[in-house]
């Protein structure tokens, strides 16, 4: 049977108690297992695909709203039957659909791009009127307000 006095105790040294300390500390500003896989919820896998996600179907959106229109009807011919007009068609196939225009302004950029600012007037009753304008650079629809 051991007794108090059969067993030899020590008290640490000085050294030992250092490294005890040093060890402790360094354990301490360690993360645990649980601290270290915590990470932001934008940086988890599943919200980041959804984002990518998202972001792909958004190019192939607005991919497929500037190509396939032009695709499906290259001269424009079904747009002149409609009476409508789409970015990129020129003068003469806007005025093929909407007929001339009530004004026509005409500027130049600095690097002597031709710009023009057409205005159509749409009188709705004798007191209101609608305009529409469209824009042309170099010959070609570019966009329009209407």
């Amino acid at each position: 049977m051991l007794t108090h006095e059969n067993l030899k105790i020590s008290p640490p040294s000085l050294s030992e108690e250092r490294s005890n300390s040093r060890q402790e500390a360094e354990d301490l500003s360690q993360p645990t297992s649980s601290e270290s896989q915590i990470t932001p919820w934008i940086c988890r896998r599943p919200v980041r695909l959804t984002i990518y996600g998202f972001l792909v179907a958004f190019a192939l959106w607005m991919l497929w709203w500037g190509v396939v229109p032009r695709l499906l009807d290259p001269t424009f011919e079904q747009h002149l039957q409609d009476k409508s007009v789409m970015a990129g068609m020129s003068r003469e196939q806007v005025m093929d659909a909407w007929g001339s225009p009530y004004q026509m302004n005409v500027s130049y950029t600095e690097k002597g791009i031709r710009r023009e600012e057409w205005v159509y007037e749409d009188w709705i009753d004798s007191s209101t009127i609608k305009h529409r304008y469209l824009y042309f650079e170099e010959g070609k629809l570019i966009g329009g307000w209407y």
